[in-house]
């Protein structure tokens, strides 16, 4: 039998106090595709952080092929042939895809004789590969999944044999994303070995043949992914049974909370985010928004939520919001009703560096029970947020801590609490579950049926197509700042919704 492509034995590493990999060893087969998953904190990036030479663990390991390999920094993992496509592209905008991948790997001072080089390789790779793109495109004008295509081929080009891909599917369609594990599978078959590190339990079903789960730093199991399943998966995640499917019954609608119509935004490059775009939300229901992120959903939110200004009108139980003006903005929006968990809960949601209790006073600050008129009364500020950390679950249940000290899913449990505890008219949530645990998030899609079966009208942006079509009861798809169509979550599936997502109607292309 041939070695392992990859063997890591006795991985440990720590940052200060905290020991994010413990003794952990794995083996990943040579010509696979090997799924890792984990929780938030589980050491899955750390763990892939050392294998790539960004880290250097503490105790430990690493064979290549069967040969004990020193990885100190990148350089020596892609003289190794290990190549890793990030999450968030490391791409020059300006540049073209020749001279992105070109870029760090020339041949010399010369620049002409290594963009040849480089330009008959691509084409041999893209043909071998099923890779095609346009080597003279500039980046900024392709598209996310041309974009993850040319890091794929960055990694080729530089004789990777191994390639590590953290959350690869984060910003593609759904077509996208089956083109995507189309050619993992196609490099897998050529003899490339494949790490996929995803949170989505249903991309490890379909795409890898073997997953490791580790929880806590630690490595707890690996096992074949045809003799496993999603349920088994997240409680060797998680430590438990863990609800998969969003329960919940049909919804009530009631009468329209908010209209908008006729909604545009243009931003200060004089580009037009949001086109024309008109929608209802009725009390009991949910009204989805799906699309690729980039595609006017967060200006949409930012509108409604006073955050934007904007042309057009909006309505809230009948009565006018201004979309400009001293009244447009969050605290007034709060004030009329109008809940919001935005989607970037460290940059909007939070202060990183305030106490957990001032951080749930946000938005609120003119709450009588809060507020004396003149001095806040912080006393029964932290007696609300001790409340709010029991009901929710959150930890460390110290409401003193400062949020950074809080893991991702805390952070958004904390504005989730401060938000729907208010009981608002409409909630506004933008990715409500993004880097959060599969623990944390069954609790937060229950707090968002649970707000909409008490009468109340909930607007969902989230780009996973499944959380979409589990939670809402309506679902509208956006692409180019417009929405492009509107279906009942019950009577469509993926294909549908990403061909509009796409900006694919049913009279053609948009």
């Amino acid at each position: 039998m041939s070695a392992p492509a990859i063997e890591l034995k006795g991985i440990s590493k720590s940052f200060g106090p905290v020991q994010a990999n413990k003794d952990i060893s794995l083996s990943v087969a040579r010509g696979a595709i090997h799924g890792i998953i984990g929780e938030n904190g589980a050491g899955k990036s750390t763990l892939m952080s050392i294998l790539y030479g960004f880290y250097k663990a503490d105790a430990g390991e690493i064979f290549i092929g069967g040969q004990k390999t020193e990885i100190p920094d990148s350089q020596a993992a892609i003289a190794a042939g290990i190549g890793m496509v990030f999450q968030h592209f490391k791409l020059v905008e300006n540049f073209t895809v020749l001279e992105n991948v070109v870029l760090g790997a020339e041949d010399g001072w010369k620049l002409g004789p290594s963009l040849r080089k480089a330009r008959q390789e691509l084409t041999a790779l893209a043909k071998e590969y099923e890779l095609n793109v346009d080597p003279d495109a500039v980046i900024e004008e392709i598209g996310v999944g041309m974009q993850q295509r040319v890091e794929i081929l960055k990694a080729l080009y530089r004789k990777a044999d191994i390639l590590i891909l953290d959350e690869p599917t984060g910003v593609l369609t759904p077509t996208e994303a089956d083109q995507l594990f189309r050619i993992l599978r196609r490099l897998r078959d050529e003899g490339k070995t494949i790490i996929l590190i995803t949170h989505k339990l249903r991309e490890i079903m379909d795409a890898t043949d073997t997953v490791s789960v580790m929880r806590r730093g630690k490595m707890t199991a690996t096992v074949k992914t045809a003799e496993t399943n999603p349920e088994q998966l997240a409680e060797l995640m998680v430590g438990r049974k863990v609800l998969l499917q969003v329960e919940k019954t049909p919804a009530k609608p009631g009468d329209v909370v908010l209209s908008a119509s006729n909604l545009r935004v243009v931003d200060d490059a004089g580009v037009e985010r949001l086109r024309g775009v008109s929608l209802d939300i009725r009390a009991g229901e949910i009204l989805g928004i799906a699309g690729v992120a980039g595609n006017g959903q967060s200006e949409l939110l930012e509108v409604l939520g006073g955050m934007q200004a904007a042309e057009g009108s909006l309505t809230l139980n009948g009565t006018d919001l201004e979309l400009v003006g001293p009244q447009a903005n969050g605290r007034a929006r709060r004030a009329r009703g109008i809940g919001h968990v935005p989607e970037d809960r460290q940059r909007e949601g939070l202060i990183m560096d305030f106490h957990a209790w001032e951080n749930n006073a946000f938005g609120y600050h003119d709450d009588p029970a809060f507020n004396t008129g003149l001095l806040m009364n912080n006393r029964a500020l932290r007696k609300d947020t001790e409340k709010k950390i029991a009901e929710y679950d959150i930890r460390p249940a110290n409401a003193w801590l400062t949020a950074k000290n809080f893991s991702g899913g805390n952070q958004q449990k904390i504005v989730v609490a401060r938000e729907i505890e208010r009981s608002p008219d409409l909630l506004l949530i933008g990715q409500p579950t993004r880097g959060v645990d599969i623990g944390a998030i069954e609790f937060i899609h229950k707090q968002i049926v649970a707000l909409r079966d008490a009468g109340k009208a909930v607007l969902l942006v989230s780009v996973e197509l499944d959380e979409i079509l589990g939670l809402a009861d309506r679902i509208a798809v956006m692409f180019d700042g417009r929405i492009m169509g509107e279906r009942d979550a019950g009577a469509t599936d993926e294909r549908e919704l990403g061909l509009l997502m796409a900006g694919v109607t049913d009279e053609g292309d948009n």
